[in-house]
């Protein structure tokens, strides 16, 4: 009996394509007349997703369920924005990391031209910030370490996010590690091609870069979980 072929979830063209004329049809009529579209297509979405996360749950522990719960609603929050067009257009989903010993979030946003994974800490409250940073000037060469690796900048390049113009409060201006300190964000990002993210490989190549963000994670977890003694609080 011949063997079937191994069928490999990936984003298809036509998912693109619909975001294509979504943007160039971003208005309700349109969508309500497409509507049909947008499901099946969210629908596939879904399902990549589905795949990524059983391949992301063979090295971390998800709290997100399913595919479908990690996806972001098309609707975009118009209330404060002075840009009113009803949909966004992008696939964006994230999923959650489990327990509050592992921190950090991984992120995917799909859009043609405008692909990329990130993860990492987009708005750390100031208690978190605050204990980032005391273990930053504590001693930042594991951090540095980390930052420096092969294996990170290969596929991050470097440590991203919106940085002070000077010295956080309580900080000397003249630290050795100053460039760590000024980050108020801290952000992995990789970008992807159309061809890229509508390869067949793409699915593995989402997991492998996820993965790639495990060394960070464990070191901010470590930094936000321990206690002065460097025990687990």
């Amino acid at each position: 009996m011949a063997k079937r072929a191994t069928v490999i979830p990936q984003i298809n063209p036509s998912s693109f394509k619909f975001l294509q004329q979504l943007k160039a049809n971003n208005n309700r009529d349109w969508f309500n007349e497409h509507k049909t579209t947008f499901i099946q297509e969210q629908d596939a979405v879904a399902a990549f997703a589905d795949a990524l996360l059983e391949q992301l749950s063979t090295h971390d522990l998800i709290e997100t369920p399913s595919g479908k719960k990690s996806l972001f609603r098309i609707y975009r929050d118009t209330r404060f924005s002075q840009d009113k067009t009803p949909y966004k257009s992008h696939w964006s989903l994230a999923f959650r990391r489990a327990t509050r010993q592992r921190r950090g979030g991984y992120y995917m946003q799909l859009e043609p031209g405008n692909s990329f994974i990130g993860g990492g800490f987009f708005g750390p409250v100031a208690d978190d910030l605050k204990k980032i940073r005391d273990e930053i000037a504590f001693d930042a060469a594991p951090l540095r370490k980390i930052l420096k690796s092969r294996a990170f900048t290969s596929l991050f390049g470097t440590l991203q996010g919106e940085q002070l113009k000077t010295a956080p409060k309580g900080f000397d201006a003249d630290h050795e590690a100053i460039d760590l300190l000024r980050y108020k964000q801290f952000l992995l990002i990789r970008n992807f091609s159309d061809k890229e993210v509508l390869s067949e490989s793409f699915l593995a190549e989402a997991n492998r870069t996820f993965q790639g963000m495990r060394p960070f994670f464990d070191y901010m977890s470590m930094a936000l979980t321990a206690d002065a003694n460097g025990e687990e609080a």
